[in-house]
């Protein structure tokens, strides 16, 4: 039996390793010729110290209390030299990628299919020419625009596994990518470097709160795929956020989860004065106190810069303190560099 281990690094890279069982994660990566932050391999030195962010794990007791005391441990850090997985993990490590001679993931795909809605959204679907790569539900890559000499950064829409990979894509009138999708055909071949982003699903141990802006829906439904097939019992809400009424777009998509996931609830704002929608305004106005829990919630939020630092001071001015608040900006030409 193999785990399949996510090695998270602080440059965003993440990359994937199989473990055998009874393996140590160091002697793993070694094997994929990554070179883990190590000094003694014995238990000693604390060098190799990580955090786990999620899955199970054996750490032994060959190591001493100054290398990893008790409460590291019960707070979730391991030594990788150490640490035997007994399911797959995620391990975010203090260092950056290169600093392990590793680095970006490079791979092709193909246009499979394009899909318009109205002028705020296109939907690009992908086959891979390979093995679809791992990933983690929320992560994102960066996507040559052919004949352009520059790249995209979009989020995965789909979930890990699955046969096609998909984007969400914003509109953008002169954009590099809009303009090419409108006249890319099926069968045009694609290169993709990734994946990226440290904003993604963690463990699921409380309710949820998902606060999407515009096209940063996209690595919700890539989360919301994960705990349907997971059948996750617990309560998920999302709050979906739009300027226009014609940017509400894959409501369909959504509403396919209220019947996969017995506690998922959504609502759609739309911020325009105009709009002819029922709930009006931003999504801080659209935030009930029961999705908040009194602050024990995970909240997630993606969206454009303005979206994300309203949310940030209203929880500041609210006094709720959620449990854990992971949060990613992006603008229209590429996912901006601030995440949490």
């Amino acid at each position: 039996m193999c785990y399949k281990i996510a090695l998270n690094f602080e440059d965003g890279v993440t990359r994937f390793i199989e473990c055998k069982e009874g393996e140590k994660v160091l002697d793993a990566a070694f094997r994929a010729k990554i070179n883990l932050p190590m000094d003694c391999s014995d238990g000693v030195c604390g060098t190799c110290k990580c955090r786990a962010e999620s899955g199970s794990y054996d750490l032994g007791d060959d190591y001493i209390d100054d290398a990893l005391t008790a409460d590291e441990a019960k707070a979730g850090l391991v030594l990788t030299c150490q640490m035997k997985p007994t399911s797959d993990c995620v391990i975010a490590v203090p260092t950056t990628s290169t600093a392990c001679k590793t680095g970006q993931q490079k791979f092709a795909a193909t246009v499979a299919e394009i899909a318009s809605h109205n002028d705020a959204a296109i939907v690009l679907e992908l086959d891979v020419e390979a093995a679809a790569p791992a990933f983690l539900p929320g992560q994102y890559v960066n996507i040559d625009v052919p004949g352009s000499g520059q790249s995209r950064s979009y989020s995965f829409s789909t979930a890990p596994g699955e046969q096609k990979i998909g984007f969400l894509i914003k509109k953008i009138p002169g954009g590099v990518m809009s303009n090419w999708l409108e006249r890319a055909a099926v069968g045009t071949k694609l290169e993709l470097t990734g994946p990226l982003g440290s904003f993604y699903l963690r463990e699921v141990k409380r309710p949820l709160l998902f606060l999407a802006g515009g096209t940063g829906l996209a690595p919700f439904l890539s989360m919301l795929e994960v705990l349907a097939w997971e059948n996750s019992q617990q309560e998920v809400h999302l709050i979906y956020g739009v300027t226009r009424d014609l940017d509400l777009v894959l409501v369909d998509e959504i509403e396919t989860y209220a019947a996969r996931l017995p506690n998922f609830s959504f609502a759609t704002v739309v911020a325009e004065e105009a709009s002819i929608h029922p709930r009006k305004g931003w999504v801080t106005q659209h935030m009930p106190a029961e999705v908040l829990h009194g602050g024990d919630v995970d909240v997630y939020l993606c969206g454009p810069p303005p979206m994300v630092d309203a949310v940030r001071k209203h929880f500041d001015d609210s006094g709720v303190k959620p449990k854990s608040f992971h949060y990613e900006k992006f603008t229209p030409n590429a996912v901006a560099k601030e995440a949490a």
